[in-house]
């Protein structure tokens, strides 16, 4: 199999590892600064990478450790505060983009591995095994993440639902 050159992979699969890590962290400096960890570690094995395993696999799991790796680093020192008060006088309207805002939040509560792997099974529509290669898990691991991850969706969902 030939090596695909660096610059061209990034540019053909940038934006989709982009966006998956948006998805993973839920902000988009966070999501930039996974990525670019992710390449600047794949750049200099880009060789050995392709010749082993799958690049996009190799890069997107690199994505996961690096915001696990973050998430440890800054989670005693940074402080979660409460949504500005919006100060516009014009009404929201947009109950749909409020209720996928509200299903991504929820999601976002989710440990990592369990955010990731939901991620990849619902929203990039991959199968177990892929999802194990890039997780660096067995395929029944995967099954295991995403079961917990629903469990809990669905607990806190029945919870919010009776608090109401």
């Amino acid at each position: 199999m030939e090596t695909p050159e660096f610059d061209e992979w990034v540019a053909q699969r940038g934006s989709a590892l982009l966006r998956f890590a948006y998805l993973l962290t839920r902000d988009h400096a966070r999501a930039e600064e996974a990525v670019q960890d992710a390449l600047i570690a794949a750049y200099s094995r880009w060789t050995r990478i392709c010749r082993g395993q799958d690049p996009e696999a190799y890069v997107r799991r690199s994505i996961v450790n690096a915001d696990i790796s973050r998430w440890r680093r800054f989670r005693r020192h940074e402080t979660p505060t409460a949504d500005p008060v919006q100060t516009s006088s014009r009404p929201d309207h947009a109950d749909a983009q409020a209720e996928q805002d509200a299903v991504w939040t929820l999601c976002a509560t989710l440990p990592t591995k369990q955010r990731a792997a939901v991620i990849l099974r619902y929203y990039e529509d991959l199968p177990d095994a892929e999802i194990a290669e890039i997780l660096d898990c067995s395929p029944a691991t995967v099954r295991s993440q995403v079961h917990r991850a629903l469990a809990t969706l669905r607990t806190t969902l029945t919870t919010a639902g009776e608090a109401t």
